[in-house]
């Protein structure tokens, strides 16, 4: 049987040679398509048989293929070549021939004049170069940002990209391109295959040679999970649930759920409103950050973030009073632990401890906050602009579970140098309304001028 793609008829598409999910892969004529993956379902097999097509049928100069290692890059070469062989058979006129560049790349060159390149995973193996771009197995590159920097420029004449991974958790450029289809972000075409979805469409059944009854399926599925020994394994590499989204305190659906467009960061107090502040310490590698949040009907609106960035704490010290001291200043929580203490310590002696609770990050107190802030993103009592740097650090907290069986909750630090500082600013501000009062940390009796270099900066 054969297939129409566009105007073109198709020669071997049927259900003898590629599953339903690989039919869907190959029909689909948009310029970028991301394919989120099982491993083992025949993505690269489907792949190659596109790439031959075009090549063949002369769409494009070249196809430029990468993976993340050179294993891969050989078996779509000899896939690419299954394919060859088949439409010679049907064509005679079909010559092609596997050799290698002058930099040592698996080559398939056709007599038409066109080829097909296996690279590295380097990626200035993609300069000066201009094709179809095939990037395989994307979320594993090391550099998988300058990977795209690289290739996404040979599509410049209208050449397509395919872009076909498992996942290799959140922090990698190819979660995030699915993050923003799914958000409407990108108008590029998102096919998504579970190794549940490829049994279901026979791929056991492929494998077998033959009918398999669904009892078989369930076992073979079964047996795989049970082989993969660690579930996070499971759910990455067969499910396509990357292992940071399992493992993340705040999901980033949850996170954009409590979105607002209008909102901002850096938004205007309203005038008769209380308004509440978190600051959480920082000064040579951590941020100071401070969260300002709004109450309105029992809804807190996030109207000011404020990050302090290597500032002498003297002048952190003027920023935090210069804001406390403005009408409408209800309460703040402030980290006082280690670096923070002596700044808290002045805040209460500024402003009283009715008005300044210092907080102690203690593992208790930290599940605490951790879960206040969970139960306002999950009542949507808390709204916050759609700022990418705040979504970040409000999904960077990971909950684990130590050998004794006490809850931690860590983060890696980003690239801007943020630890979750946002997420803990964020708390403390939620801490700070929140009418159950916490023990205050003890803090020296003598008092201190204010400062007044700052007053009217806010």
């Amino acid at each position: 049987m054969s297939r129409k793609k566009g105007s073109e008829v198709i020669p071997h598409l049927d259900s003898k040679l590629f599953l339903p999910y690989q039919l869907d892969w190959i029909l689909d004529l948009a310029k970028i398509k991301i394919w989120e993956k099982s491993r083992r379902i025949g993505a690269t097999y489907a792949q190659s048989y596109e790439d031959v097509y075009d090549m063949l049928n002369e769409h494009y100069p070249a196809v430029w293929f990468s993976s993340a290692d050179e294993t891969a890059a050989k078996e779509y070469i000899r896939y690419c070549k299954l394919w060859a062989d088949m439409f010679a058979m049907a064509r005679p006129d079909i010559q092609f021939m596997e050799t290698k560049n002058a930099l040592g790349m698996l080559q398939l060159q056709f007599s038409n004049g066109k080829r097909i390149t296996a690279l590295t995973s380097n990626p200035k193996g993609f300069r000066s170069k201009g094709g179809k771009v095939v990037l395989d197995e994307f979320a594993h590159h090391d550099r998988d940002t300058e990977m795209w920097k690289a290739a996404k420029p040979a599509t410049t004449w209208g050449y397509p990209i395919r872009v076909l991974s498992t996942h290799n958790g959140q922090q990698c450029l190819f979660y995030r391109f699915i993050e923003e289809i799914r958000a409407d972000k990108l108008c590029w075409s998102l096919h998504r295959t579970t190794i549940y979805d490829a049994v279901e469409q026979k791929l056991v059944d492929a494998m077998q040679g033959r009918k398999v009854s669904e009892e078989e399926r369930n076992n073979w599925i079964a047996d795989l999970r049970k082989n993969c020994f660690d579930d996070s394994v499971w759910k990455e590499e067969f499910c396509c649930i990357p292992v940071d989204e399992v493992t993340a305190f705040l999901s980033y659906e949850l996170i954009r759920s409590c979105e607002e467009e209008v909102l901002t960061t850096d938004g205007k107090l309203t005038l008769g409103k209380e308004f509440y502040v978190g600051i959480d310490i920082g000064r040579f590698r951590d941020l100071t950050v401070i969260f300002v949040i709004e109450s309105t009907d029992d809804i807190f609106i996030t109207r000011q973030v404020h990050t302090l960035k290597g500032m002498k704490f003297e002048k952190q010290k003027e920023f935090i009073f210069t804001l406390l001291h403005r009408t409408g200043f209800r309460r703040c929580a402030i980290d006082g632990t280690g670096i923070g203490m002596n700044l808290a310590e002045d805040c209460v002696e500024e402003f009283g401890t009715h008005a300044v609770e210092v907080i102690g990050f203690t593992a208790k107190r930290k599940e605490q906050m951790a879960y206040l802030i969970r139960k306002h993103f999950e009542n949507r009592t808390i709204l916050i602009p759609p700022d990418g740097a705040l979504r970040d650090d409000l999904h960077a907290v990971r909950k684990t579970i130590t050998i004794a069986g006490n809850a931690r909750f860590e983060a890696n630090r980003s690239e801007t140098d943020s630890h979750a500082d946002r997420f803990w600013a964020l708390a403390l501000a939620l801490t700070a309304t929140d009418t159950v009062r916490q023990p205050s940390l003890p803090v020296s009796r003598h008092s201190k001028p204010r400062s007044k270099s700052l007053k009217g900066y806010l």
